[in-house]
C-alpha cells in the first residue's frame, strides 16, 4: 500500500468524519509480539486443519451447530462470551468468532490470557487490519449484554473507542511522520463500523453502571453531533460533582465536555494544560482533534486502571 503524506492522511480522516455525521486496557495487560496471533497457535492438525476450521468460520454455518461445543478446560470468560454471541448473532459471524467456537483453538489457561488473545485478533497491537471492522460486531454485542460483567463491558467499549480513533491517535504520536503500519482503508471501515453501533450503546446509558458510562462518554465525543453536548452535560453532572478537578475521573469527564463543545481553541487549551500536568505529550503542530483523542485515550486507560483497584458494580 503506498505511503500517504501526513496531510493526505489527516484530510482522509476529516472526510470520513464529515461523511459520517447526519474510551492499554486497565485489567488486561497481556501483550503480543510479532505477527503470530492466537488463531495461528492451533495444535498441529495436519492437512485437514482448514476443513475443520471451516465450520466455525464459514459465514453460512448454522449457529446452533457450534453453540453447545464446550471444553471443560475453557476459561469461564470464553464460555460466557460464546453463550452471548450464540444468542445475539444468529446469522453469519465474523472470522474472529472462531476464538469462541472453534475447538481447534488451543484453550488458554485463564480469563486474562484468553481476553488478551481474543481482543488481539480484532485490534492487533492497536492497529486496524482488513478483518477488524467485521470483528467489532462481536465487541459491540458483548458491550450491550448484561450477562457480561461490568468491567468487561467497560473493556469492550474501550476497545471500540480505540478502534475508532486508531488513525488520529497514531497520527498524533508520529507527527510529522506518518504511522508506519497505517492502513487507511481498514481504519476508515473500523470507524464506520463503530459509528453504526454508537446509538445502541448510548441508548443503554440509564441502565449502565457508572464505570461503563464513563467509557460511553468517551465514545460519544468521537462521533459528535449537535445533541452531544446538551446530552452529556446533565449525564456527567454527577461525576463532576463527586470527582473534583485534579482527580483521574474528574479531569476525564471535564475534558470530555470540552471535546463535546467542539471549539478548537478550548480543546487546544485544555489539551495543553492537561498534557503539561502529567500526560504523554504530542507535537504542538498536530491538529487539535488528533492531539485531543490521543490524550483522551490515555485518560480512559487511567480510568480503567482504577476500576481494577475498585471493581465496578454490575
Amino acid at each position: 500500500m503506498p505511503q500517504m503524506s501526513k496531510g493526505e492522511l489527516y484530510a482522509a480522516i476529516r472526510r470520513d468524519q464529515r461523511a459520517g455525521e447526519s474510551m492499554h486496557h486497565g485489567w488486561l495487560t497481556a501483550t503480543q509480539s510479532g505477527p503470530t496471533t492466537a488463531l495461528s497457535r492451533r495444535r498441529d492438525v495436519g492437512p485437514t486443519c482448514s476443513s475443520r476450521l471451516r465450520g466455525a468460520m464459514d459465514t453460512n454455518a448454522d449457529p446452533e451447530q457450534t453453540r453447545h461445543t464446550t471444553n471443560a478446560a475453557d476459561p469461564p470468560i470464553r464460555q460466557l462470551f460464546r453463550d452471548v454471541i450464540a444468542d445475539r448473532m444468529q446469522g453469519p459471524r465474523p472470522p474472529q468468532a472462531a476464538m469462541l467456537f472453534d475447538g481447534e483453538v488451543t484453550p488458554c489457561c485463564d480469563d486474562r490470557s484468553f481476553l488478551g488473545d481474543f481482543y488481539s485478533e480484532i485490534l492487533h497491537q492497536d492497529t486496524c487490519q482488513p478483518a477488524t471492522a467485521d470483528g467489532l460486531a462481536l465487541v459491540a454485542a458483548l458491550a450491550v449484554d448484561d450477562r457480561v460483567p461490568a468491567r468487561h463491558r467497560f473493556q469492550a467499549v474501550d476497545l471500540l473507542f480505540r478502534a475508532a480513533t486508531v488513525a488520529e491517535r497514531h497520527l498524533a504520536e508520529t507527527w510529522p511522520g506518518t504511522p508506519q503500519h497505517a492502513d487507511p482503508d481498514s481504519e476508515a471501515r473500523a470507524r464506520s463500523a463503530v459509528q453504526a453501533h454508537v446509538p445502541t450503546l448510548l441508548a443503554r446509558w440509564s441502565a449502565e453502571c457508572p464505570a461503563v458510562r464513563l467509557a460511553l462518554a468517551g465514545l460519544a465525543v468521537v462521533f459528535p453531533t449537535d445533541r452531544t453536548l446538551p446530552a452529556l452535560t446533565p449525564r456527567l453532572r454527577t461525576f463532576t460533582h463527586q470527582h473534583p478537578q485534579g482527580t483521574d475521573v474528574g479531569d476525564y469527564v471535564r475534558f470530555v465536555l470540552v471535546l463535546a463543545a467542539q471549539k478548537d481553541d478550548q480543546i487546544l487549551t485544555a489539551t495543553e494544560k492537561l498534557t503539561d500536568a502529567y500526560w504523554t505529550g504530542t507535537a504542538r503542530a498536530v491538529p487539535p482533534r488528533p492531539r485531543a483523542l490521543h490524550l483522551l485515550g490515555q485518560m480512559l486507560t487511567r480510568v480503567g486502571s482504577g476500576l481494577t483497584r475498585a471493581p465496578a458494580r454490575q
